[in-house]
């Protein structure tokens, strides 16, 4: 008579939308433009996954502290919130429904600043952790005051 042995292994599927160009293109030009800018002092990390006490969540563009980096060990979920979370709105989500991400999830895990990028009409927007919104149009800087950066709209939508 087998026997046989069987290991059951946790698994989570998540479904993922595919990313459009001008959304894969704004993931690219943020962190090289921030990582150019801003290396010294921060991480500039794309689809990195949180653990947050509100839930799992992978913003497109996350800004931490500079981290000591373990290669022999990685992390699949990071355990800290991001100093500042982007999200680029793709074609296929509503404003709301990322704001609302934003707002409800987000800002109460610690993150201190969100950005929502609309590349429709080039503007971001600034969720604070004090509840304030500021939107910047082209001609415009972005000022973030949770992290000090600053970066050009016009510059972003190239």
């Amino acid at each position: 008579m087998q026997t046989q042995a069987i290991e059951v292994i946790e698994t989570e599927v998540v479904l993922e939308e595919a990313m459009s160009l001008n959304h894969s293109r704004l993931i690219s030009r943020l962190t090289w433009q921030l990582s150019a800018a801003y290396e010294q002092q921060y991480d500039i990390l794309a689809e990195l996954e949180f653990e947050l006490n509100t839930g799992n969540f992978k913003p497109d563009v996350a800004i931490i502290s500079k981290w000591a980096y373990n290669w022999q060990e990685d992390l699949i979920r990071f355990p800290h919130p991001p100093i500042t979370a982007i999200e680029v709105l793709s074609p296929t989500q509503a404003f709301d429904a990322v704001a609302s991400k934003i707002v409800k999830y987000y800002l109460p895990a610690g993150v201190r600043s969100a950005w929502l990028i609309v590349p429709f009409i080039k503007t971001v927007y600034i969720f604070s952790a004090d509840g304030a919104i500021t939107a910047f149009a082209p001609g415009s800087t972005l000022q973030d005051p949770a992290s000090g950066i600053e970066l050009t709209i016009n510059n972003l939508f190239q």
